[in-house]
């Protein structure tokens, strides 16, 4: 019954004729197992446009709504918060597997001649997925992805010239509102889909016409002259048909790659709502998903002089290094055995990338934005202090220095806990950090006139964990009478 539809479909249409050479192309005998990493991500991007359109029929793009229809979604739509799962973790594993792909790829060598088209292609299409992870993330629009829009737009913001322009065209006006819910929607449903299609179109055909990489060979060099012919002389010789030698071990990792996608849906579920977007609510700890986190780590570990460069001048360097990749070293040797530097620059790239994001999961960065008028000083940090210390203190409050740091327990953990800094410096280092700053802290040089940074510093030299002991740099540890009247606790604002 089936054969006459389909010989009716294949008079009419031609499909065999068109794709059967490209199905049944020779490949490489020794393509197996580490040549699955493609097929796996392009299978979840179709589980993403599948589960997308889905979630679509639901979801409603708008300011005022849509944070209620994610709630709708994942807690009343029959099976939504299944559908959402699989369409959260599809994200992850399509990240996961790109960069698997990639890695193999650099490793293997398959990005030198003649396949340089096919690595920026490659190249693109990560960075594509980049894009729809961060697109999607925002479309949940709850408190973790309102901030980090924020933190995303502050971060574009630096850029010379048109940052200003190019925060109020990608947010469509001057804050966070309903067109910034409906530009990120076209851009995550509509743009970067349709350009993720297209450069798979493109990297396919490439794959094809290029031929896939042969499993690479020690001491077996890339020349430019005589590669071409070698290999169609290699795979005419030992190669095997695509479909269906090679194809089925795709279709055993498409399979595995899904039982995953559900099982880590059915276990761990979908991620958020985190609570309503609100720019009033500023006591809240955003957190990126797992491939952000290592840029999240970095921002909060560097010093603010170091930002723009990493914000601005990193990313560039590292797509103009994966694009000129190839033309830079596209001959010689294949094997990861004879290229150590590779090897080395992938291992600290992997070590970095992961203690970077255990960093940003596990560190406690999170300032309290309104330490500075909702927690007050302890009263033993101020009684019968000098009114220079008094005064030094009431600049600890005023300069918001307890959004990032602790005092008796209570404040930011951005930075360490004040109770014992005499203790750890002296006088003169006090002075330092305050006014040039380093690790983690900025420098308030420019903010503190002198006379402030005197009595902070003054203030400082009394918080020691060792209340008993002698004076410290000229200045008592102990509380001591003074003839001023000394409020037993600063003033909340």
């Amino acid at each position: 019954m089936n054969i006459p539809l389909l010989k009716w479909l294949e008079s009419r249409t031609h499909l065999a004729e068109v794709m059967g050479p490209s199905i049944t192309h020779p490949v490489p005998r020794s393509a197996k197992w580490w040549y699955v990493f493609g097929s796996m991500t392009l299978i979840l991007f179709v589980c993403q446009i599948v589960t997308g359109i889905s979630l679509s029929l639901l979801y409603v793009p708008s300011a005022g709504q849509a944070f209620e229809s994610l709630e709708y979604i994942t807690f009343q739509a029959e099976m939504g918060w299944f559908l959402r799962a699989l369409h959260v973790w599809g994200s992850h594993l399509m990240v996961a597997a790109m960069t698997i792909h990639m890695i193999q790829v650099f490793l293997f060598g398959a990005f030198k001649y003649p396949r340089e088209l096919t690595w920026i292609c490659g190249v693109l299409l990560f960075f594509c997925t980049l894009g729809m992870a961060f697109t999607g993330q925002v479309l949940r629009w709850d408190q973790d992805s309102y901030w980090g829009l924020s933190v995303g737009m502050s971060m574009a913001g630096r850029v010379p010239w048109i940052g200003p322009g190019l925060v109020h065209f990608v947010l469509g006006g001057p804050i966070i509102g309903g067109q910034t819910l409906s530009r990120f929607f076209a851009l995550h449903v509509f743009i970067i889909p349709g350009a993720l299609i297209g450069l798979i179109g493109l990297h396919l055909l490439l794959v094809i016409k290029c031929g896939i990489n042969e499993k690479p060979t020690p001491g077996v060099l890339v020349e430019k002259a005589t590669y071409k012919k070698k290999y169609h002389e290699l795979v005419e010789k030992r190669g095997m048909p695509f479909f269906p030698n090679a194809a089925g071990r795709d279709m055993v990792a498409c399979g595995l790659t899904l039982a995953f996608l559900f099982f880590c849906a059915m276990m761990f579920g979908p991620s958020g709502p985190s609570g309503e977007p609100n720019p009033i609510f500023v006591q809240t700890s955003p957190r990126p998903d797992f491939y952000f986190q290592s840029l999240f780590a970095v921002l909060a570990l560097l010093p603010p002089y170091m930002e723009t460069f990493l914000i601005l001048g990193a990313p560039i360097l590292a797509i103009a290094t994966l694009v000129l990749l190839p033309f830079l070293s596209g001959g010689g040797e294949k094997h990861w055995k004879r290229r150590p530097i590779s090897v080395i620059a992938v291992i600290v790239l992997l070590l970095s990338l992961s203690t970077l994001t255990y960093l940003g999961y596990k560190a406690p960065w999170s300032p309290v934005m309104d330490a500075w008028s909702g927690i007050p000083t302890p009263p033993q940090y101020v009684k019968g202090r000098t009114p220079l210390e008094l005064q030094g203190a009431i600049v600890v409050q005023n300069k918001q220095c307890r959004n990032c740091h602790e005092l008796d327990g209570r404040g930011g953990k951005r930075g360490p806990a004040l109770d014992g800094v005499a203790s750890r410096l002296n006088s003169d280092q006090l002075i330092r950090q305050v006014l040039q700053g380093g690790g983690n802290m900025p420098a308030y040089g420019k903010h503190l006139s002198p006379e402030e940074t005197t009595a902070l510093t003054a203030f400082l030299l009394t918080l020691t964990n060792a209340w008993e002991h002698e004076p410290t740099a000229g200045y008592s540890i102990n509380p001591r009478p003074t003839h001023d009247p000394v409020p037993p606790i600063l003033p909340d604002s």
